[in-house]
């Protein structure tokens, strides 16, 4: 099954729309995990096994991992949601922008090392930027849209042409780009009204959307803005808010708690499913 068909399942199946993120912090895990030589992977193993009925997708945030040198630790993680999670899409936060054979090397990196289902992917470089992830069927790319960074409208507001740049990639994504079905798109839960306007471009296509919990985006503007006729369309991710729930040796059960919290806040705002 292809990327977004299982997004789409995910959807449906554990009724959410929230994505959580994997972004591990050894300095912040409890201490028994302390020294341990796989403590990353134990931690966010233990996040994955208490929260995975609650989710429609895993987002591994690669620096993460790389800066402990812990990427085999990012391979056994995405193994383990795999086998024992199936159904769950595994994105890949790489934020990789680059053309030719180097962005081959990281498509390659992404989906055939680490066996993601999708990978964030920056577009501003252009369609040959992203074209050797597109080769990859069934895979999905997700394309930095207007991100929710407040520096972001430096380059992402910017008028080309009687339109904001981030609207032209919107556009073009939902159309000369996105060949295989299988592009989304990553909107910031920061800015609600461009949310709405990239919705209004680019159809049902999915939407990453980062920023709420600490980055304070408003969960009701969100879903208003983003979600599809029948309230989906939407992963919205959260990732530290459930991580470091409890910091404690239950931190697991705390972050299910708080994803539960999470997914019921989200859901209160959606449309009735069809």
């Amino acid at each position: 099954m292809d990327f977004v068909a299982t997004l789409q399942a995910a959807w449906r199946e554990r009724n959410s729309l929230l994505c959580i993120g994997l972004d591990p912090d050894p300095y912040r895990f409890p201490a028994s995990l302390a020294g341990r030589p796989e403590a990353i992977f134990a931690f966010c193993r233990a996040i994955v096994d208490a929260t995975a009925d609650l989710v429609c997708a895993f987002k591994p945030q690669i620096a993460y991992f790389a800066a402990w040198r812990a990427e085999d630790q990012l391979e056994a993680l995405i193994g383990h949601i795999h086998t024992h999670h199936p159904g769950i899409p595994v994105i890949l936060d790489a934020k990789r922008g680059d053309i030719g054979s180097t962005a081959s090397q990281y498509a390659s990196e992404a989906f055939a090392r680490y066996r993601a289902d999708a990978v964030t992917v920056n577009p501003y470089m252009g369609y040959d930027s992203i074209e050797p992830y597109l080769a990859w069927h069934g895979k999905g790319v997700i394309l930095l849209c207007r991100t929710s960074n407040a520096g972001g409208a430096d380059l992402q507001n910017l008028d080309v042409g009687g339109e904001k740049l981030y609207e032209r990639v919107a556009r073009i994504a939902a159309t000369k780009w996105n060949s295989s079905g299988n592009c989304a798109l990553v909107v910031g839960a920061t800015f609600p009204a461009e949310i709405a306007r990239v919705r209004a471009l680019v159809g049902d296509m999915p939407l990453l959307v980062p920023g709420i919990g600490a980055q304070g985006g408003d969960i009701a503007a969100t879903v208003a803005a983003g979600q599809t006729a029948g309230g989906f369309g939407l992963a919205i991710n959260s990732s530290r808010a459930i991580l470091y729930a409890g910091s404690g040796e239950d931190f697991a059960n705390a972050a299910r708690r708080a994803a539960l919290l999470t997914r019921e806040a989200i859901n209160a705002c959606r449309a009735p499913r069809t």
